[in-house]
């Protein structure tokens, strides 16, 4: 019979960690005598951070007596007691390869369901005093397990548990745990993935990973990286490696400050098909300037294997915009690395919703070219926002597209309209796009919406298109430069100092790490563990969550180089992608951070 052996809460609080303070809740301490359990918590106990624990779906962490001994062997300790994991119970039986998703338990006089298996989180690393801590516990199939609570009540230490329901599917923590992280998926994995993802109780976020592995042919043989743990493993591997050098045969002003460059092959040899909406990285060489800049631009032509179009904003003060617009000339070779990127417009029957701001209308122009390309009798909502008729780009040509479609709808609002802008020809409305105008046009809930503009243009009418009733899964995004950081629990010491810079100090002897989206490249230091420790130096905006190379959270494009790891990553990144928390530079590279 299984037995409860301890209870264990602890309130969050402030932890010094690595010249950081974390916020967390991952110290517990065992408690004596009855305890209260409710829906979220144990009475006493807290989350530091809700958006990777805690909630109904993780409100008790459980873990087994026998993987603490399994741990003791394994480190050569006898320090462990009580809610050294983390956990909220501490228990005799309930094994991870034997408990099953969806199994239900009664604790005294509370009920439990069994929902998905523990986070994979730096900060038992931390409480363990063992940084890889994260990745062993999946890599030796010893994660622990959440409970749901299904009926209020009191436990106490001591107390049997007696399983009352036993989960459909059969499907164990252990097994599931490692459909997730683990690699090698077969064949025969698709159908244990497909009866894992059935499971009612299964929590919504792994039924949503569980989902995208079923999605992207997981088991069928395809290649590298796994997209459920991070978008950017999702993408096509890159045509070529690193930089190859491309023409400009077209110099194209488009608005007032805006203008495109065409590029063929430099022997006007076929270039691979990019997606609609993807991105491009070009590395120039100014003459008066010993470091390359490095930039990514979006394509905006039609998606296809004879040339790429690129848009660019030549901004006041920009390096690499006013090297494009003052030094490039039709004829020139420009080094190119592949189309990139995951914001790309996906196949279906939905009606789809095309909205931009000011210079975010460049990768929707390549959806925009896709759909007209293929006479699509989809229902398309083409929303965007400019200025005025001065600034506005490609105002002839999405005309033109959107005429070749049956079932298209625009609607373009100038916030500042100059003296010739006629409302009723050149725009519809005056004003700001914004989200109040969704119901006034009628637009489909059901639509995948696709927004690209300024940070706060993404964040409001992300946040609007929400409140209409848009599924947040259907609404994809993209960012001109850097991406909003991920720095679970965090909540002193990584705030950027200004914008990015190379590390304080003389400059490292090693290669030259370049940075795409925050153009900065500086020479590599071994002093830092990774290049996440070296991002992190430069103030770089980075994302990541085990720090180990388990979670895929820190995953980005590896544009140019290669770089090595230690530790080896449980399960390699895609191919051109690299684990930024684990890694460091064999050579020159170039990451699209």
């Amino acid at each position: 019979m299984a037995r409860l052996l301890s209870v264990n809460v602890g309130l969050p609080r402030h932890v010094p960690w690595h010249d950081r303070t974390v916020y967390t809740g991952v110290w517990k301490q065992s408690v004596p005598g009855p305890q209260t359990v409710r829906r979220l918590n144990i009475d006493g106990d807290g989350q530091g951070d809700l958006q990777g624990h805690g909630g109904e779906q993780r409100a008790v962490l459980v873990y087994q007596i026998d993987s603490y001994r399994y741990w003791q062997e394994h480190f050569g300790r006898d320090d462990f007691g009580y809610g050294q994991f983390g956990e909220n119970f501490t228990v005799d039986g309930l094994a991870d390869d034997e408990v099953c998703i969806g199994d239900r338990y009664r604790i005294g006089t509370a009920v439990f369901e069994v929902t998905q298996p523990r986070v994979t989180c730096y900060r038992v690393g931390m409480r363990m005093g063992e940084p890889q801590m994260a990745a062993l516990l999946v890599s030796h199939h010893r994660p622990g397990f959440y409970f749901r609570v299904l009926t209020e009540g009191q436990v106490t230490a001591g107390d049997e548990i007696v399983r009352v329901v036993r989960g459909p599917e059969g499907v164990t923590v252990a097994e599931i745990d490692a459909l997730l992280y683990l690699p090698g998926h077969r064949p025969e994995d698709r159908e244990r993935i497909a009866r894992a993802r059935r499971i009612p109780a299964l929590s919504p976020g792994w039924q949503s990973s569980l989902q995208t592995l079923l999605d992207q042919g997981a088991g069928t043989g395809t290649a590298g990286g796994n997209p459920a743990l991070n978008a950017a493993a999702g993408a096509p591997k890159p045509a070529w490696p690193g930089f190859r050098p491309m023409r400009v045969t077209a110099i194209t002003r488009e608005s007032r400050d805006i203008f495109s460059l065409t590029f063929t092959g430099e022997r006007d040899e076929p270039l691979p098909v990019p997606l609609a909406g993807q991105f491009l990285t070009l590395r120039l060489h100014p003459p008066s300037q010993g470091a390359p800049l490095i930039r990514s631009y979006s394509l905006s032509g039609p998606p296809d294997g004879s040339r790429y179009r690129i848009t660019v904003k030549h901004e006041p003060h920009g390096r690499a915009s006013g090297q494009l617009s003052e030094h490039v000339h039709e004829g020139d070779l420009l080094d190119v690395a592949a189309p990139r990127g995951t914001f790309t417009l996906a196949p279906g029957d939905d009606p789809v919703l095309l909205v931009s701001g000011g210079v975010g209308v460049t990768p929707e122009m390549a959806m925009l070219h896709a759909l007209a390309a293929e006479r699509s009798g989809r229902e398309v909502w083409w929303l965007h926002g400019a200025r005025n008729g001065a600034e506005r780009a490609f105002a002839a040509e999405s005309d033109a597209l959107l005429a070749r479609l049956p079932r298209a709808h625009a609607h373009v609002c100038y916030s500042a309209p100059l003296p010739g802008d006629r409302l009723g020809r050149d725009y519809a409305a005056a004003g700001h796009l914004s989200a109040g105008r969704f119901a006034q046009l009628g637009v489909p809930t059901r639509a995948a919406a696709y927004l690209c503009g300024p940070q706060a243009f993404l964040r409001d009418l992300h946040a609007g298109l929400v409140d209409y009733g848009i599924d947040p899964g259907l609404i994809h995004t993209e960012t001109f430069g850097t991406e909003p950081a991920v720095t679970p629990g965090v909540t002193a010491g990584t705030e950027p100092s200004g914008p990015p810079h190379p590390p304080k100090g003389p400059p490292g002897p090693g290669p030259e790490v370049s940075f795409a989206r925050s153009g900065l490249s500086a020479n590599w230091d071994p002093a830092y563990a990774s290049l996440l420790e070296f991002a992190e130096a430069c103030d770089v905006p980075v994302r990541w969550s085990c720090r180990t190379g388990i979670c895929h959270t820190c995953e980005t494009g590896l544009l140019s180089g290669e770089v090595a790891y230690l530790p080896e990553p449980v399960d390699p990144p895609a191919e051109g992608n690299a684990l930024t928390c684990c890694s460091t530079p064999r050579d020159a590279v170039v990451l699209d951070l």
